[in-house]
């Protein structure tokens, strides 16, 4: 991996962390003007407690050296719960302004996975 790529995939990596962490907490400690904005997107409130859960625990997996097939799972459960929440905001009508967050942290999703060294991707099956 060249230089420029490493750069560029650990500041993705931890700008996703600090973003991924961050909403977890907030989550994770139903802040109320996160809870009404779940509210509004027509989630119950429990669904806020398990998000942040697995956001904190996805930060800590792809953070930490090795474990590469956890960091895969870790990845797509981010995947899965950026584009979630754009959908959410979209079928709701809301503006681009309460979408952009989540859009932002796809494409930080997808950087740093794409950009990840070989060291923390799974390695092909040997047949």
């Amino acid at each position: 991996m060249n230089k420029t790529k490493k750069i560029i995939y650990w500041i993705a990596t931890i700008w996703l962390a600090l973003g991924m962490l961050s909403t977890g907490m907030v989550q994770l400690l139903q802040v109320e003007d996160e809870m009404e904005m779940m509210r509004r997107l027509d989630y119950p409130d429990y669904f806020s407690a398990i998000l942040g859960v697995w956001k904190i625990l996805g930060v800590i997996a792809i953070l930490v050296p090795k474990m590469p097939v956890v960091k895969e799972w870790a990845y797509a459960g981010f995947f899965f719960t950026a584009t979630g929440a754009i959908i959410s905001h979209i079928c709701t009508g809301d503006a681009v302004s309460e979408i952009f967050p989540a859009l932002l942290l796809l494409v930080l999703i997808v950087t740093s996975w794409y950009l990840r060294p070989d060291s923390r991707k799974t390695k092909p099956a040997q047949s």
